[in-house]
């Protein structure tokens, strides 16, 4: 029986630079190889494009909610470009909730989603679909190798993390302030909500295919496990 995989993408993986279209294409690759042997959902965040609509956003003094809003029709844009990428294999529209992910995932082997509601970020979402499917793991694909104690852009002396408990991930991450448009590893929700369904989940960075493949197919890699052990 395939294994159901939910693997949560930050918008500045899908491109990394400006117009890094050929990384999209080679993602886009590796996503249609695995889901050979997976069943994958996809989620995708915003990155810098909603954290720019964000902060226009809050200079124009707009509410919370309203930027997050932002933020969710940034990363359904993206999940559309994604789509673009991945061709006829894929579910062809990001499907706006959890039921209707889980209704196409019966069909197509791979589906896409961005946001749902405001003050959920694309972890959550990955968390809450995670959670619905009774998935084993969850693959979180971000901008840095792993947890860190600090943020290690702004720490150079932070210290990176091979393996945390579920609590553990709660105590770093909780630090996050929760307004719209966060750039953290981890969303706080999402690390209670994967604490609550049990659910492995796998931090990796989006600079080597390889290793992200050998996440989704939970071999050896470099990145952080989070998991009651």
């Amino acid at each position: 029986m395939r294994e159901d995989i939910v693997v949560s993408i930050g918008g500045s993986i899908l491109l990394p630079k400006e117009d890094d279209i050929e990384g999209l294409k080679n993602l886009s690759k590796m996503l249609l190889k695995v889901s050979e042997d997976f069943n994958l959902y996809l989620v995708t965040g915003g990155g810098r494009i909603a954290r720019k609509y964000i902060r226009w956003g809050r200079s124009l003094g707009v509410d919370e909610a309203a930027l997050d809003e932002l933020g969710i029709r940034t990363s359904r844009l993206n999940a559309r470009l994604l789509i673009l990428a991945l061709g006829k294999k894929v579910y062809p529209v990001p499907a706006l909730g959890f039921d209707e992910a889980i209704s196409a995932g019966n069909h197509y082997n791979i589906v896409t989603m961005g946001g749902t509601h405001p003050g959920h970020t694309t972890d959550a979402v990955s968390a809450m679909l995670a959670e619905r499917l009774r998935c084993k793991r969850l693959i979180n694909v971000t901008s840095v190798d792993g947890v860190y104690s600090d943020d290690p852009r702004l720490d150079k002396e932070a210290t990176r993390f091979d393996r945390l408990d579920h609590d553990e991930l709660i105590s770093i991450v909780g630090k996050n302030e929760g307004r719209a448009g966060p750039n953290v590893v981890f969303d706080p929700l999402a690390a209670k909500i994967i604490k609550r369904a049990g659910i492995k989940t796998y931090i990796v960075s989006g600079d080597d295919l390889k290793n992200i493949e050998a996440a989704i197919k939970d071999e050896e890699f470099h990145g952080t496990i989070i998991g009651d052990t």
